[in-house]
């Protein structure tokens, strides 16, 4: 953390204010959601990425216990595939993780102007752990690919299976707490969509 930095964040700050009081609510919702996220990238990103590396090397790794297919060593971040008289690693690295996705959907979710202080709560930690679990369903497709198909299969299951799935589940994800939760809790002139139990 600069000094930079840090006087960036007080403009941030003192900028969320001005939309604020101004009621200009698209503008402070777009200027709120992209600065968290960057602010998020440069002073937790750094901090998170290790831990959450492991935690998904480690997570993966049960399936592949369960199934034979492959082993995890998460301590190091590392799943090993053996298949056909060949090995292959996979380095869960910093893409791998999901840290960028995640700390997208916190900032996002974080600005939406639909959820209360505590249905934030509660939906950043549901909606992280299913991030978390469609990184975890990637590989664990990716290396059911791999073992299944040869190494010669790494590329196509890493770059486009993998991501297919992955957002597949970001996409459903996103439907649920942005797109849905929006059109129920709409307001038009004085009628509200909102469910009553």
């Amino acid at each position: 953390m600069n000094w930079f930095s840090i006087v960036v964040f007080i403009l941030w700050i003192y900028l969320l204010t001005v939309l604020k009081r101004g009621k200009l609510d698209f503008w402070y919702f777009i200027a709120g959601s992209v600065g968290l996220f960057i602010f998020s990238v440069i002073w937790i990103e750094p901090v998170a990425v290790g831990p959450i590396q492991k935690a998904v090397a480690a997570a993966a790794g049960i399936p592949g216990r369960l199934t034979g297919i492959y082993e995890s060593y998460f301590q190091k971040g590392i799943i090993f595939i053996s298949t056909g008289g060949m090995s292959l690693s996979l380095y869960i690295d910093f893409e791998c993780s999901g840290i960028i996705e995640t700390l997208a959907f916190f900032a996002l979710l974080w600005f939406f102007p639909v959820y209360r202080l505590y249905e934030k709560v509660v939906v950043s930690i549901a909606g992280g752990l299913l991030i978390f679990a469609s990184n975890v369903l990637r590989i664990f497709v990716i290396c059911l690919v791999v073992y299944f198909f040869g190494g010669d299969m790494y590329f196509l299951a890493h770059t486009i299976i993998g991501r297919l799935v992955f957002y597949a589940c970001t996409i459903t994800l996103y439907f649920y707490v942005f797109t849905k939760s929006q059109i129920i809790r709409q307001k038009v002139g004085g009628l509200r969509y909102e469910i009553h139990k």
